[in-house]
């Protein structure tokens, strides 16, 4: 089944277009491949953080950038019909907050951006 890409908001959709032309190029590419095969492309493209948090790795010769991202599958629409074709979209891949990376490690704030990202956003969804 195919997977759909959405953006927590149109903010994170902005910051994904500002990134350095290499990084969206990068970006570009495994998010089509997400699409097509699922979220979980495996090192060194995404990670799971735990806890429903994945990473999507991006590197390019203008530096390194991280998205944060989750998936959710969306209960088929009451008005559809009970057989969906296979070309049906009900599960997402939801970009939560990216940065450019500058030391090593993962700065806690860009960490507990998208972890409260994802709360407000599974909150929402019950």
């Amino acid at each position: 089944m195919e997977w759909e890409t959405a953006y927590y908001d149109a903010r994170v959709q902005q910051d994904l277009l500002c990134l350095p032309q290499g990084l969206q190029v990068r970006y570009d590419h495994l998010t089509s491949m997400m699409e097509e095969f699922g979220p979980n492309l495996g090192m060194p493209h995404t990670r799971a953080l735990g806890g429903g948090l994945f990473v999507l790795r991006l590197k390019a010769k203008e530096g390194i950038g991280r998205v944060f991202f989750c998936t959710i599958t969306l209960p088929a629409s009451s008005t559809s019909s009970k057989r969906q074709t296979s070309t049906s979209v009900n599960r997402k891949i939801v970009m939560l907050h990216s940065f450019v990376k500058k030391s090593q490690k993962t700065p806690k704030k860009e960490l507990e951006t998208a972890r409260k990202r994802l709360s407000e956003l599974r909150a929402s969804q019950n």
